[in-house]
């Protein structure tokens, strides 16, 4: 977290009489989380043709005339790196699958391709789901699971993947709960929010999923747990600590999370000066206890 106590009193509250001293109470429980039995290996089929950019087949580069010596040496460069990466994808190497997922799901250097990219990713959660949690390679792990699990949530059109809401809780539960994820913690904390008859049991859940997410520092469920304590979303407001979410969500989010913003603009309009001197006192506690960890 690279809020400094300069950030909290310029960016955020201003200057701001100090309340007398509160206790940081009411913060999320952070109890140890079960570790899931692993699920197995991850159910995929080989589908080696390249996905077109919905309708539309994506053109190959243009190839200049009269290439130059060093545009020519910049191709052979990426191609070997490409060659390379696919190698060592192909011996099973975690980094080099994790590598080529995220290039065809971006369309980084390659044709988007979302089917490509969910068959390295299922590469690593088949070969890697009992891996330690504390192995060098377990954060690739765990974002490969994420990564599955948006892919199960949402489907890929014209394939074998279809919607498949209940298998996309697998993949966020077992990241969550086995590698402590903090992506599959706030994933499956929107997940459990969105069941079918917001139970007083799935709200729980999905706050306790929410807040374990919000104290490693991930930023939206920062701000989605800032915004549901500032508006008493389903609980007693505690519009001091909201603000203070939503403050810290703030300072980490890009220029295009402008959901985030957004909240915390309403949330700053609304809030009295006893709210905002209060979320300071928090923040202040947040950040000293982020430094001394």
């Amino acid at each position: 977290m690279r809020t400094s106590r300069r950030t909290i009193l310029a960016l955020v509250l201003g200057a701001i009489p100090l309340a007398p001293a509160l206790g940081f109470d009411g913060s999320p429980v952070n109890s140890p989380v079960t570790q899931a039995a692993p699920l197995g290996v991850v159910s995929t089929k080989p589908a080696p043709v390249a996905k077109s950019l919905g309708n539309r087949p994506v053109p190959p580069a243009p190839v200049p005339a009269a290439a130059t010596p060093a545009a020519a040496a910049v191709a052979s460069n990426t191609s070997s790196s490409m060659v390379a990466l696919e190698y060592a994808a192909e011996g099973g190497h975690p980094v080099a699958q994790w590598k080529l997922g995220r290039m065809y799901a971006d369309g980084d250097g390659v044709a988007q391709n979302d089917l490509r990219a969910f068959e390295y990713f299922s590469r690593i959660a088949n070969q890697h789901a009992e891996d330690n949690p504390s192995a060098p390679q377990a954060a690739i792990v765990a974002n490969a699971f994420v990564a599955l699990g948006r892919y199960y949530l949402s489907g890929i059109p014209n394939s074998r993947v279809k919607s498949d809401p209940e298998r996309a809780r697998e993949m966020f539960n077992y990241a969550a709960s086995y590698f402590g994820n903090a992506d599959a913690q706030y994933d499956l904390a929107r997940l459990y929010f969105k069941s079918t008859g917001h139970s007083p049991e799935s709200f729980r859940q999905g706050i306790r999923w929410l807040g374990l997410a919000a104290q490693k520092g991930q930023y939206q469920a920062q701000a989605l747990l800032g915004q549901m304590l500032f508006n008493g979303d389903q609980m007693p407001p505690q519009r001091a600590r909201g603000l203070m979410w939503l403050t810290l969500a703030r300072d980490s989010a890009g220029t295009e999370e402008v959901w985030i913003k957004e909240s915390y603009n309403r949330a700053i309009a609304k809030a009295s000066e006893s709210d905002r001197a209060m979320a300071l006192q928090m923040l202040e506690h947040w950040v000293k206890g982020r430094r001394d960890y």
